[in-house]
């Protein structure tokens, strides 16, 4: 299993750290996709109310930003990195709030968010720790008691995964690691570190839930949704004030 960074779940964010490679994708070839996670209604419903601040990291072009909008959440924004995807979000969807924030900290106060999705987004960032930086980021943003929502794609166990995880093992240095013909670079996997990042960044899975969705290039593949809510953040420890040494008393005076 890959190595998990440090917890951030306060504090300085790193920058991106990613190479160009990875990102160029999702400025060309990639700004074009059509995206296919789907939201789950129910599991929405039952932790997000209509009320909730709600920030859409990983946005692309806005797809589930506008849905929740289109749902009542009317305090909704959407972030991504890509300048590309976002230019396309602001002509399919005028109406809403797309920001490209190619780096870390984004611009927002901490607990600033009541909930914040993170859809398909970890799938696409190959690296540790830029994973560990996004989910950290949403640690700061999302308000103690406030929900993450957060849905990837785990190993998959079918023979054509299984031969490009080990294909390209060596050359990312982690299993579940692979690139597509179009230039692509994607990552699966174990269940145990999508969990391991949430908990990290301050985060209690209150809920799981799998499934199966249509991939990028048509195929179909397992998912796995989590719902996890912010913990309280600790309260500074109190420190004792100093006590004074005790004065001893002088010799009497006759």
């Amino acid at each position: 299993m890959p190595q998990r960074g440090g917890r951030l779940s306060g504090g300085y964010r790193p920058r991106m750290t990613s190479s160009q490679g990875f990102l160029g994708f999702w400025e060309t070839a990639g700004s074009a996709k059509t995206f296919t996670h789907p939201l789950d209604p129910a599991l929405l419903d039952a932790y997000v109310p209509r009320s909730a601040r709600v920030l859409d990291y990983g946005c692309g072009y806005g797809r589930l930003t506008a849905e929740l909008a289109g749902a009542g959440y009317r305090a909704v924004r959407g972030v991504d990195v890509s300048a590309a995807l976002i230019a396309r979000g602001k002509r399919e969807h005028p109406e809403l709030e797309l920001l490209r924030c190619p780096g870390f900290p984004l611009p927002f106060g901490n607990g600033a968010f009541d909930a914040a999705l993170l859809f398909a987004v970890l799938t696409c960032v190959p690296r540790d720790a830029d994973q560990t930086a996004i989910v950290g980021e949403l640690g700061r943003l999302v308000r103690p008691g406030g929900v993450l929502y957060l849905s990837d794609v785990p190993l998959q166990g079918d023979a054509l995964n299984r031969e490009r995880y080990a294909r390209f093992s060596a050359r990312y240095g982690t299993y579940g690691v692979f690139e597509t013909p179009d230039g692509g670079v994607f990552r699966h996997h174990p269940p145990e570190r999508l969990r391991g990042l949430v908990r990290e960044a301050g985060f209690t899975v209150l809920k799981e839930r799998e499934g199966s969705v249509a991939t990028l290039d048509g195929q179909t593949a397992q998912r796995l949704q989590l719902i996890a809510r912010r913990d309280p953040v600790p309260p500074e420890p109190v420190r004792p004030e100093p006590v004074p040494p005790e004065v001893s008393p002088g010799p009497a005076s006759g």
